[in-house]
């Protein structure tokens, strides 16, 4: 059973939405035929690989609200993160493109690292204040999940990766994913949003359901039972 997971490493709801699928997951009789793969989806294209200014400002500036504003819906945000037992700090948050940590993400894929990967980046971005789109940055903290620094910094210094990160944003525009988290299980349930967990663990297993429907035994003759007009009521 496979749950593909699209979002981005610097989506507050990202976060708050992995940490509420891990819970589910945690609960679900079958965990462990479930494989788990984070898909690329990128917020703003658009945005430089480091970004002057703070996060704040960002989202005042995104919405055109005042600054007031930004802060409590920031606010909001870091009460439910808080609930996850995740620690947001906004103010020392420092945006970027995020186009190369979504290549080493693949490439921790590949290594069988991605979940350390993708744990390091949302805590390096929402936690730590790293600038998430600094080449620097990003090796030290593959080199902390687990990867090798010397093969990340390759990897940031071609293009490879690029067309995997793409092909993710394809199927994404193909499935109609325009927000995210967006958790696709099997390729037949979607679920949009950061749900609550015993949401997220009831799409598991009608998930799993669809893909184990009941086999009849057919050794030896069929046993007694009432079906239509075969018996009196």
């Amino acid at each position: 059973m496979q749950v593909e997971i699209w979002s981005d490493v610097v989506c507050p709801w990202c976060a708050i939405g992995k940490r509420r699928f891990e819970t589910a997951l945690a609960e679900f009789e079958h965990r462990d035929e479930v494989e788990v793969r984070y898909r690329s989806f990128e917020l703003d294209p658009t945005t430089p690989r480091t970004v002057e200014g703070s996060a704040t400002q960002r989202l005042a500036d995104k919405y055109g609200v005042p600054l007031a504003q930004a802060e409590a819906m920031q606010q909001r945000v870091i009460e439910q993160a808080a609930g996850e037992g995740l620690d947001f700090r906004f103010d020392e948050a420092r945006p970027g493109n995020t186009v190369d940590a979504h290549r080493l993400l693949h490439l921790a894929a590949d290594r069988g690292r991605q979940a350390e990967l993708k744990e390091r980046l949302l805590l390096a971005y929402f936690t730590e204040g790293a600038p998430i789109g600094d080449v620097d940055t990003l090796v030290r903290l593959a080199g902390q999940a687990g990867l090798d620094e010397d093969e990340a910094r390759s990897v940031l210094e071609s293009d490879k990766y690029l067309a995997d990160v793409r092909e993710d944003q394809a199927t994404a525009q193909m499935l109609g994913i325009s927000g995210v988290p967006f958790f696709v299980l099997d390729r037949k349930f979607g679920v949009s949003g950061a749900q609550p967990a015993e949401l997220l663990l009831s799409a598991l297993r009608q998930a799993h359901a669809a893909a184990h429907p009941l086999s009849m035994v057919t050794d030896g003759d069929n046993g007694d039972a009432c079906d239509d007009g075969s018996c009196a009521v």
